[in-house]
């Protein structure tokens, strides 16, 4: 049985965001969505990246080689999902991804982390409906129903 958005963990959201819709740009997407692939990504990414540093301060190219390389696979997989979570957040709170382009600018990519915590709008918008939305019981009227 498939869980229920209410009780995902960081996990499931991860889960969601990298294999469910790893490059799905429509929609609406949770800040719980948003920030949990964010955080675990940082977890995968931190510890390959400590070993990138401890290899280049102790000047060992071949360990350096082998992280740095890790850490540029990592980062082509995950490039489009992030891509991809970022616009849905951005369309959970009515602005158009294109705003992510303002992450370019260093001062302005303020505004985008501003966008990705702010509450998304409540009911449907230009985006989508509401992701936060558990009005629809339909899946607890099918219960028991073969």
């Amino acid at each position: 049985m498939e869980k229920s958005e209410q009780n995902y963990n960081m996990l499931d959201w991860w889960k969601k965001v990298h294999l469910q819709n790893y490059a799905n740009f429509n929609g609406r997407a949770r800040r719980a969505e948003y920030w949990y692939a964010y955080l675990l990504n940082i977890i995968f990414f931190l510890p390959i990246y400590i070993l990138f540093i401890i290899a280049a301060v102790n000047e060992s190219e071949v360990m350096m080689m082998i992280t740095g390389g890790i850490m540029l696979i990592l980062g082509l997989l995950l490039i489009i999902p992030y891509l991809a979570v970022a616009v849905r957040r951005l369309h959970d709170t009515n602005k158009s991804g294109w705003f992510l382009l303002l992450s370019l600018v260093p001062i302005a990519s303020l505004v985008i982390f501003v966008f990705t915590v702010l509450e998304g709008d409540k009911g449907e918008n230009n985006y989508g409906s509401d992701p936060k939305d558990f009005t629809n019981h339909d899946e607890i009227n099918q219960i028991g129903i073969e």
